[in-house]
């Protein structure tokens, strides 16, 4: 313990631990409104010494967490927190009162992610009389947590989601049928894939093959419509969940994708390759697993027609109950038909 300290090198050594932990210091009264804050809180939006009435603790958090930081506090102040620590955003703006927008605003204003810690301070008595606490920024910490989810859910080169993500999306499709239902249309999956990627990857590279997916992927996100989940399988196929899409529909508007891709990617010279697609179509129903095979075969009764095509395998919703092994039989026997039939 530090003794012989007057108040004033008390202050003055408070202040030089609150600069190197870069921790907010603040005190608040029975009902969690701040009797103290350390100099350090103009980084919340507010100077202590310019302010007469100081905020409530629940002021400083962005207004979707108001309730949620307000209860945290009367926990504490109640006794009663098994955990006294919390996060939440704050609302970095000067507008704050007024601003229309959570996060980043129209006055320029932005979050920033604290956590706050509070211990209550007892009267003798027993009485909690307040508390004490700290905020600390947690903001790199969230962020590097933005970071790794995008990562994990997109494509390094085109930036779409990816086959985890696009699934995810599938699979909560599959396990809503009430809205389809709702709706009366089913929703269909609809893969894509460049015609002759190996040829061109044999004749012109992988950089070449990459500037051909990206722009691909680029282009499908121009064509898809509102409401439409876009993604990409793996290097060389990309989905489209179409909801509320009869066959008819769907059909129409891949062979419209096929027609305008193929428009825009016309050679600019001889020595440049004529790029084309095809598509594969299937309705999203009974598995991921079951969906992603019926649009594989008609991607590839597409390709064995001759490419820029849209295929589709056999329609499994108006045949008869029946296993899982069998419909895949039927499938491959329509494949065996269309490409025996070319």
């Amino acid at each position: 313990m530090i003794e012989n300290w007057s108040d004033a090198e008390g202050r003055s050594l408070h202040g030089l631990l609150e600069e190197a932990a870069g921790d907010i210091v603040i005190k608040l009264d029975a009902r969690g409104f701040i009797v103290h804050a350390s100099a350090n809180a103009a980084d919340l939006g507010f100077d202590p010494a310019e302010l007469l009435l100081m905020p409530h603790i629940c002021e400083l958090a962005d207004p979707e967490h108001i309730q949620a930081v307000d209860r945290f506090a009367s926990q504490v102040l109640a006794g009663e927190a098994g955990n006294s620590s919390f996060e939440f955003p704050v609302s970095l703006c000067s507008e704050k009162d007024t601003c229309p927008s959570a996060g980043q605003c129209a006055y320029g204003g932005h979050q920033r992610w604290y956590r706050l810690t509070l211990r209550p301070l007892h009267a003798e008595g027993g009485a909690i009389l307040g508390a004490i606490g700290l905020m600390r920024s947690v903001q790199h910490l969230r962020t590097l947590e933005s970071e790794l989810h995008a990562r994990a859910t997109t494509d390094a080169l085109t930036g779409l989601a990816n086959r985890r993500a696009f699934t995810a999306s599938l699979a909560r499709c599959i396990e809503q049928p009430r809205d389809r239902a709702r709706s009366g249309k089913p929703a269909i999956l609809a893969l894509f894939a460049i015609d002759r990627m190996r040829a061109i990857f044999m004749q012109y590279g992988q950089d070449t093959l990459d500037e051909f997916l990206w722009g691909f992927a680029k282009f499908l996100e121009t064509m898809v419509r509102p409401g439409d989940v876009l993604g990409q399988l793996d290097a060389e196929r990309f989905g489209v969940i179409l909801p509320g899409t009869t066959q008819r529909e769907a059909q129409d508007w891949a062979e419209d994708v096929l027609r305008t891709f193929a428009a825009l990617a016309l050679p600019s010279s001889a020595r440049m390759p004529h790029v084309a697609a095809s598509a594969g179509l299937a309705a999203v129903e009974h598995s991921v697993d079951l969906t992603l095979r019926q649009a594989e075969l008609g991607l590839v009764i597409a390709r064995a027609a001759g490419g820029m095509q849209v295929g589709r395998a056999l329609d499994h919703r108006r045949a008869p109950a029946r296993s899982t092994e069998a419909m895949e039989l039927g499938a491959n026997r329509t494949f065996g038909v269309a490409a025996s039939g070319r």
